[in-house]
């Protein structure tokens, strides 16, 4: 995997064909037939197509978040990833984005989501649900450190409580586009102190098509940047940081930090001690970044904590399976 991947919309989006159903999931018995699973990042929409439990089609678009592109590219975005993983009759669509806060989040992304499925029921989450059902968890704290960062838990009384989430103009520390921006400020800062670029500069300026870090001003500022590009540019320090440079390697560990303490914030929220559960791409496949994170995580007594070893849309499956065992329950 490139880093050019981890960075590209959260999680690198590739499956290598059918997936087996993970134990404790979708009994297939009781299969509700055809399901399509969404996990809808900041930057891409990735999709898997289930028939009796199995992943038979796993298909990427651009963001349907509608936080993120207008309305109408969102609906474009959908109609495309429909087009690629196959139509015909669908009775569920189990959606995951992020940025979903209200019910009228959720019923707006739904509504756009019907067109290629009329038929379905749609149920939309927030994406950071996903992730803790992909990491086989029904309780505990999931963490997405994608493009944007967040973390969402629930415990065994089914209290739910969020941190985070607020969007790059608030928040995301520790994210892929809060990297790209830092890496932009460290460059600007050697700038103000009459320093030549450093690796990490001459990197990020080399990227940028750029000749002098004053010039990164106005990029970041312009309309034909954004999150998405923005926070590729966190590949560079990424590299850096392998190669020995102080200061990403600096940057890697704040944004394990960070995200540690989005976690332990929400376990607090909870009165639970994990499990915590770290996805997304950065999350998934930065080392120093999951070194931090746990170290942050223990110096708070937390030492149940997990990287995210499948894609989050598979957490489709164990959702599911948490609905047929309610059914089955109706007085638990």
């Amino acid at each position: 995997m490139t880093n050019a991947q981890i960075f590209d919309g959260g999680t690198d989006g590739t499956a290598a064909g059918p997936a087996p159903v993970p134990a404790g999931s979708l009994n297939d018995a009781a299969s509700p037939g055809v399901v399509i699973g969404l996990d809808i990042g900041g930057t891409k929409t990735h999709g898997v197509r289930f028939e009796g439990g199995t992943a038979v089609g796993d298909e990427s678009a651009g963001s349907s978040n509608i936080q993120n592109v207008t309305p109408e590219q969102a609906a474009a975005n959908l109609a495309e990833l429909f087009g690629k993983i196959g139509g015909g009759r669908i009775e569920r669509v189990y959606a995951g984005a992020g940025g979903i806060d209200t019910a009228e989040d959720a019923a707006a992304l739904a509504e756009l989501i019907r067109t290629n499925a009329p038929q379905a029921t749609i149920t939309v989450v927030h994406d950071s649900r996903l992730l803790l059902a992909a990491g086989r968890s029904t309780t505990g704290v999931a963490v997405i450190a994608g493009t944007g960062s967040a973390a969402w838990g629930r415990n065994g009384d089914g209290d739910e409580a969020r941190a985070g989430g607020w969007g790059y103009l608030l928040g995301d520390e520790g994210s892929g586009y809060w990297l790209g921006r830092e890496a932009v400020r460290h460059s600007l800062r050697r700038m103000n102190q009459g320093l030549h670029p450093d690796e990490l500069a001459e990197a990020l300026l080399v990227s940028c098509g750029v000749d002098h870090p004053n010039k990164l001003i106005a990029l970041f500022h312009s309309p034909d940047t954004g999150r998405r590009f923005w926070a590729q540019q966190a590949r560079h320090v990424v590299e850096a940081a392998a190669a020995g440079h102080k200061a990403s390697q600096d940057l890697l560990k704040q944004a394990g930090k960070d995200l540690a303490e989005l976690a332990y914030g929400t376990l607090s929220q909870l009165g639970i001690r994990g499990p915590v559960i770290l996805g997304g791409g950065l999350g998934m496949h930065v080392t120093p970044v999951q070194e931090a994170f746990r170290e942050q995580l223990d110096h708070h007594g937390i030492i149940d904590v997990r990287v995210l070893d499948q894609e989050p849309v598979f957490g489709v499956l164990e959702l599911l399976g948490e609905e047929q065992e309610e059914a089955l329950s109706p007085g638990m």
